[in-house]
């Protein structure tokens, strides 16, 4: 059996980047399934031969059917520090995905107010007082004939943001039947790439950047 099933991107003694899969939890839920957290403590455990239990702090997360790259915190005082650069807004998140249709502007921004609805865990655009505000700039790579490849810069992290906003403006996420995608992908993922994150080291305060490639989702 493989020890090591996850891929790691990044890794010093205070953080580690992790290339998650599409369809993998990044934390443990009620179905019970396995999580990249549980993943990546176990990682650490059988490299490093920890006899105890293994810290690890969730710092963000991404939806099950994303792909790409995540943040853990190995110690305790540099998960509070990125936490606070998380809900300040001081980390960059690129992503990279495949929208149905063309987008005619090569860059863009889209501001709209978000609202989510628990039960079908789900978001939607609303003019509800309780809806908050939406933002993300978005720049094409690539063209087909049926589909448009975009860069994805989000400047809020609201709940299924990128893929409600594309979905509101008539561009659902390829596979993202949840969204109005007209077909479902054969893995069962979304075409939604965590391309890139940007951090301030929570020690040496040095700016890094950590990159999971996208290549697999060009269309040939």
């Amino acid at each position: 059996m493989n020890k090591n099933p996850i891929k790691v991107l990044y890794e010093d003694n205070h953080l580690i980047f992790v290339d998650k899969p599409a369809g993998i939890l990044v934390q443990g839920d009620k179905t019970g399934d396995v999580s990249l957290l549980d993943l990546t403590k176990q990682y650490i455990k059988n490299t490093y031969n920890k006899p105890r239990e293994v810290y690890l702090a969730m710092v963000h997360r991404l939806d099950r059917p994303t792909s790409g790259v995540i943040l853990f915190c190995k110690t305790s005082k540099a998960a509070a520090r990125i936490s606070k650069d998380f809900q300040t807004k001081c980390i960059d998140k690129r992503y990279v995905a495949l929208l149905e249709g063309k987008l005619l502007e090569t860059e863009s921004t889209l501001i709209h107010r978000l609202l989510k609805d628990a039960k079908k865990n789900k978001s939607f655009v609303s003019q509800q007082k309780a809806a908050k505000e939406a933002i993300l700039h978005y720049r094409i790579i690539e063209r087909y004939q049926r589909y448009t490849l975009i860069e994805v810069e989000l400047k809020t992290g609201r709940h299924h943001q990128i893929r409600c906003q594309f979905s509101h403006i008539g561009h659902s996420i390829k596979g993202d039947l949840k969204y109005g995608a007209k077909r479902s992908n054969p893995n069962g993922s979304i075409s939604l790439h965590a391309h890139s994150l940007t951090i301030t080291h929570p020690t040496t305060k040095e700016q890094l950047t950590v990159k999971s490639p996208y290549e697999f989702m060009k269309l040939k």
